[in-house]
C-alpha cells in the first residue's frame, strides 16, 4: 500500500511541476547571441507517461518554421531530439523542484549546458546557456519565455 501511495504521490507532483506551460520566447528582456535568427519561438513543455515532452517552434525571419520535439526523463541520460538533420540530443537533470539542467550534444559531444528556472510566481521561464561560439570562446546568453 505504501508503494502504491508513494508511486501516486510522484506522479501527482510531476504533473504539477511549474514548468508544465505553454511559453513564448520574449525577445526584448532575452539576450539571445543570434538575435537575427527567429523572430518567434514557442515551447510547449508537458508530462509523458513516464517522463516529459517538449515541443518547440521557431519561426524564421524569413518565414521558415522548425519544429522539434524531445520526449525524456530527469535522469541525465541522452535522449535524441526529433525535428533535425544529426544527432542532436538533450540529458535533463532536476536541480530543484523550480529548475532544472539541459547538457545539449551533436553527435554525443557536449556543445551547451543550459539551466532552465521556472519564477516563484510561475509567470517567468528563464533558461541561460553557456557554450562555445566559433572561436572557442564560452558564451552565455538568456532566454526569458512568459507563460502562455
Amino acid at each position: 500500500m505504501r508503494i502504491i501511495f508513494f508511486i501516486f504521490m510522484m506522479i501527482a507532483a510531476e504533473s504539477q511541476a511549474p514548468w508544465f506551460a505553454s511559453w513564448k520566447l520574449n525577445p526584448a528582456k532575452s539576450t539571445v547571441n543570434d538575435e537575427s535568427r527567429f523572430k518567434r519561438v514557442t515551447s510547449k513543455i508537458e508530462p509523458a507517461a513516464d517522463g516529459i515532452r517538449v515541443l518547440y517552434d521557431m519561426v524564421g525571419v524569413r518565414g521558415g518554421i522548425t519544429h522539434m520535439e524531445w520526449t525524456g526523463r530527469f535522469d541525465g541520460k541522452d535522449y535524441p531530439i526529433q525535428g533535425v538533420d544529426y544527432v542532436l540530443t538533450n540529458a535533463y537533470s532536476p536541480v530543484n523542484d523550480r529548475s532544472y539542467q539541459i547538457v545539449v550534444k551533436v553527435d554525443g559531444s557536449v556543445v551547451a549546458t543550459s539551466t532552465v528556472v521556472v519564477s516563484p510566481d510561475g509567470k517567468i521561464l528563464t533558461t541561460t546557456t553557456m557554450e562555445k561560439n566559433a572561436r572557442g570562446e564560452t558564451v552565455t546568453s538568456t532566454s526569458v519565455y512568459d507563460r502562455q
